[in-house]
């Protein structure tokens, strides 16, 4: 650490944070809202600072920390990524520490002396660990220049991630009445933000709000059929990166990722029933190596750092569009292309309905699920631009198409379901409206199962009146009446479908109704992404053997070998060709710490290849 950042030297007063941004961090310049934050708060000011992953949220916290007296605290969700960002700081030179339940009681102490002797600059904490009398006691003693609630949004119980150890918070106000907060997220509506203010106790904040829009990610959403082989059709565009696979239960998890094992992919499960060792090794790999799939319930991700994590694929619903934003966002945290894939069905729709309804919240907490579930759905099947309800859904305007999603790329066709509706309603209504989607379909096929024959559902009037289509194009039209409230799962029917008000004027003919076609295959590049996208063949010598000098770096250093430079500072190391040290801190994420630590090697295999 420079010995100007340290209080008691007399200069302190010139390093600013440009110079700061600079000279550690390695940037020319800040990105979008990050100096207002910053400006904020070394003026005393609370902050709800909102910005996309991988739009730079950490620096607005920490250039105040460096630049204010006393050490910064960040209370942050998840012990286990606690290292990866103290090491990342690490290596930058910037004095900062993690004080949680995997330090022994001789490292906890260590970290406790250097707090009261004013040697870190920051220091990480869990929200139940900070919440403890003695820590509160220990945190009161010494000097604190700000404090960072990151993942603000699980304060919220209208939020997508509550976490009810955020809810004592509140009480900073009173622990540190002279030190700025500043709460951080990447998802909130108008109503979570509101909600994040009221249960910190922040101070007239100054909210600052950053563009929602990931330009870099590519939408897509396709109806679910066989997932595993839409998987690996999507899979094909991705033959050498680095992604996650989202699925809702556990044994989904296990299952996805022996079978991508067994096609030959480089997975792994991720899932808070593994053994602790298994998922601390699992994400280890993730991190460090270049094409591992993480296949993983939602337990995985929050504040995962990989900048060239180049997929997020889902194989469920997510139970909101808060929760699927911040899922996708995981992807091209380096602005580099990447893409969000998604499968759902008629089943994911009734499981998450039904978890909805036997909520134990209360009446208003089961009302919002359901609005934020009905919201994702209709967002499912628009028929227009993805990006333009994605960002209107928290506050943010798209003027014109995106051209970057499913939608705008290949247009979904419509076509005129009423009669299909009608005949689908019709049959639901005489088979008694206590059956599920399948024997309905049987019905309307006219198929004799054991079940249609034992029920006389052959001798009715709507048997095999449907055989203009096939059992899928059902599947679909079932799935669309059910989004659009014109047919309902009883759940207490186990799952039958029952028809609803809105359902009678369609029934007697006076209004019709139009349905999206399902594609069968999804958007596709027009070339697979790898892990040498943005290189010349003429370079990609140089590219591997930056790569492979980063790699031996990292493992030196027992880190993720983004920590030591990411693959844009790799990129531009190839673009520029610096060959000594004045022109290698020229390149984004080159600061003075990394110069001194690294440049010689980077510049010797650059000077190779001259």
């Amino acid at each position: 650490m420079p010995a100007s950042l340290n209080p008691s030297i007399p200069d302190q007063n010139r390093v600013t944070a440009d110079s700061l941004l600079h000279n550690i961090f390695g940037f020319t310049a800040f990105r979008g809202q990050q100096k207002v934050a910053i400006d904020a708060a070394l003026a005393c000011q609370d902050t709800l600072v909102l910005m996309p992953t991988g739009g730079g949220k950490s620096l607005c916290y920490q250039i105040p920390a460096l630049l204010r007296e006393g050490t910064g605290i960040v209370i942050s969700p998840l012990i286990a990524l606690m290292q990866d960002q103290v090491s990342a700081l690490h290596e930058l030179g910037i004095n900062a520490a993690y004080l949680n339940s995997t330090l022994s009681h001789g490292a906890q102490q260590q970290v406790i002396e250097q707090l009261q002797n004013n040697e870190i600059d920051l220091l990480y904490i869990a929200p139940e660990r900070l919440i403890q009398p003695g820590t509160r006691a220990i945190l009161c003693s010494v000097p604190v220049s700000i404090i960072a609630i990151d993942e603000a949004h699980c304060v919220s119980q209208w939020g997508h991630d509550f976490r009810q150890d955020y809810l004592a918070l509140h009480e900073l106000v009173d622990w540190f009445p002279d030190v700025p907060r500043m709460a951080l997220t990447a998802t909130a509506t108008a109503i979570t933000r509101s909600e994040i203010i009221e249960r910190l106790a922040l101070n007239e904040p100054e909210q600052i709000i950053s563009t929602f829009d990931r330009a870099n990610i590519r939408y897509t959403v396709q109806a679910k059929t066989d997932a595993r082989r839409q998987l690996m059709q999507f899979l094909a565009q991705h033959e050498k990166s680095a992604g996650i696979v989202y699925c809702l239960a556990r044994k989904k998890v296990e299952s996805i990722a022996e079978w991508l094992q067994q096609q030959g992919r480089n997975a792994l499960p991720y899932h808070a029933g593994l053994p602790a060792k298994t998922r601390s090794e699992n994400q280890r790999r993730f991190l460090a190596e270049d094409n591992v799939i993480i296949v993983a319930t939602i337990a995985f991700g929050m504040g995962i750092d990989k900048p060239d994590v180049r997929f997020v694929a889902h194989l469920d619903l997510p139970k909101s569009i808060e929760g699927y934003y911040q899922e996708t966002g995981r992807a091209g945290r380096d602005g580099e292309p990447a893409d969000a894939f998604m499968v759902y069905g008629l089943q994911d729709v009734v499981q998450l309905r039904q978890m909805v309804d036997s909520s134990t919240a209360g009446e208003a907490f089961i009302r919002y699920e359901r609005q934020k579930l009905e919201a994702l759905l209709g967002w499912c099947e628009i028929t227009g631009c993805r990006r333009k309800p994605l960002l209107a859904y928290f506050g943010d305007e798209l003027e014109d198409n995106c051209n970057n999603c499913d939608n705008c790329l290949t247009p979904p066709t419509t076509w005129d379901a009423t009669e299909a509706a009608r005949k689908l309603l019709s049959t639901v209504y005489r088979t008694g409206q206590y059956f599920g989607a399948m024997h309905v379909i049987d019905v309307l096929l006219g198929h004799e199962t054991d079940k249609v024959i034992q029920r006389n559902h052959n001798k009715l009037s709507v048997f095999g009146i449907g055989t203009e289509l096939e059992a899928q194009p059902w599947r679909s039209v079932i799935r669309q009446l059910v989004v659009g409230g014109y047919l309902k799962v009883n759940q207490q029917r186990y799952g039958a479908l029952t028809l609803t008000e809105k359902s009678r004027p369609l029934l007697r003919g006076d209004v019709s109704v139009h349905l999206r076609e399902d594609k069968k295959t999804p958007a596709t590049r027009k070339k697979p992404r790898n892990a040498n996208r943005a290189v010349a063949d003429a370079d990609r010598d140089l590219w591997e053997a930056l790569r492979a000098c980063r790699l031996q770096l990292a493992t030196e250093h027992n880190v993720p070998p983004y920590v030591i430079f990411h693959d844009a500072t790799l990129l531009q190391m190839i673009e520029y060709r610096p060959d000594n040290s004045e022109a290698l801190l020229t390149i984004n994420g080159v600061g003075e710490a990394k110069l001194e630590r690294y440049g010689q090697q980077f510049i010797a295999v650059i000077r190779e290849f001259a």
